[in-house]
C-alpha cells in the first residue's frame, strides 16, 4: 500500500494510504498502539474496490510528524488531525473506522462530527470513554489488566526506551509477543518501527497526553468522591462496534452501557479472538463491516 505526505494546516506531517475510487464514499482508517496503518491491511483490500480508503500513520508514529512533548498529543490534538487530514484530502463527509487508540479518537471523531462532517462510526476493541473510566474505578479485571498504562506514563521507564526502545518497555509492562499471531513479516516490520526512539517516546505520550485516570491496583474499588462523569452528547448516527471477546487488556464489560449512549447502535461479537480483531480475524470484521455498510448506505 503505497503512501503519499499529506501536509495538515496545524503543520502535522502524516503519510497516508489513500486508494479506492476518488467519487466513493470514504473510510478512514485510524490504528492503534503500538502498530501502524497495516493494522487495517485486510479491509482496506477488501473494500479498496468500492470505498475510498484513506489509513495515515498518525502523529508520533513511523515517519510521520513525532513531536516529542506530551502536550501535543492531548485528545484534542489527535482528533483535529484527522478533521485536518479530511480537509487536506477533499473529503467532506465520512465514516471513521477505529482500533484500540484509534478507536478512542474516532469514539471524538463521531461525536464532534456527527452533526457535520461524520456520516457513521465503526469503533473495534476500544471503549468508550465514559464507560472505560469508570471500569478502572468500580471493575478489578479492567483495572489489574490496565496497569501498564501506568507504566507507560512513568518517566522512570524513560532510560528503558531510550536503551531498547519501546519493544523494552512493552516486554516489562504487558509482555506482548506471540509470534505465531502475526505474519512474520509484518512481525519484523514493526521490531524495527519499535527501535525509533522519537517514534517510541511519541507512541507513549498518548497515554501521557490523556485524561483517563488509571488508579493504583490497592485503590479501593469505588467512584471517586466528587468525581463527575464526561459530558458527552449522545452518538445518534450510525455505529457498528465490533468486539473480540477475548482480549485480555479490554474485557467484554465495556459493552455494558452502550445502548445507552449510542441511539443506533450495531454489535459484532467476535469469539476466540484477541485484542488484535481487524488482523486476527479479518473475515469476522469483513464480514461485519460489509453488512453494516450495506444497511446504512
Amino acid at each position: 500500500m503505497e503512501q503519499q505526505r499529506v501536509s495538515l494546516a496545524n503543520g502535522i506531517e502524516l503519510d497516508v494510504v489513500d486508494i479506492g475510487p476518488r467519487d466513493a464514499p470514504a473510510l478512514i482508517f485510524l490504528h492503534g498502539f503500538p502498530e501502524s496503518h497495516r493494522t487495517w491491511r485486510h479491509q482496506i483490500e477488501h473494500f479498496s474496490g468500492t470505498f475510498r480508503c484513506v489509513a495515515p500513520d498518525q502523529r508520533g508514529y513511523r515517519g510521520s510528524s513525532k513531536p516529542q512533548e506530551v502536550e501535543a498529543y492531548t485528545p484534542d490534538k489527535l482528533i483535529g488531525d484527522i478533521f485536518l487530514l479530511a480537509d487536506a484530502l477533499g473529503i467532506e463527509k465520512f465514516t471513521i473506522v477505529g482500533h484500540d487508540w484509534g478507536g478512542a479518537i474516532a469514539w471524538g471523531i463521531a461525536i464532534g462530527g456527527q452533526h457535520t462532517r461524520v456520516e457513521r462510526a465503526i469503533i473495534a476493541n476500544a471503549p468508550h470513554p465514559a464507560i472505560f473510566q469508570k471500569l478502572l474505578y468500580t471493575n478489578p479485571q479492567q483495572r489489574e489488566a490496565s496497569q501498564y498504562m501506568r507504566g507507560f506514563r512513568d518517566p522512570a521507564n524513560d532510560a528503558l526506551v531510550r536503551e531498547h526502545g519501546l519493544v523494552g518497555i512493552l516486554l516489562q509492562e504487558v509482555k506482548w509477543d506471540r509470534p505465531s499471531a502475526m505474519e512474520p513479516e509484518e512481525r519484523e516490520a514493526l521490531l524495527r518501527d519499535w527501535q525509533d526512539r522519537d517514534a517510541a517516546f511519541g507512541m507513549l505520550n498518548y497515554y501521557r497526553g490523556s485524561p483517563i485516570d488509571v488508579p493504583p491496583i490497592d485503590a479501593p474499588y469505588e467512584i471517586p468522591e466528587g468525581y463527575t462523569p464526561p459530558q458527552l452528547p449522545k452518538l445518534s448516527i450510525p455505529t457498528l462496534v465490533i468486539w473480540a471477546m477475548d482480549d485480555l487488556a479490554l474485557p467484554p464489560e465495556n459493552l455494558e452501557g452502550l445502548d445507552e449512549v449510542i441511539d443506533d447502535l450495531t454489535l459484532a461479537e467476535v469469539h476466540d479472538c484477541g485484542h488484535f480483531v481487524p488482523w486476527e480475524a479479518p473475515d469476522a470484521v469483513n464480514a461485519a463491516m460489509e453488512e453494516f455498510l450495506a444497511r446504512t448506505a
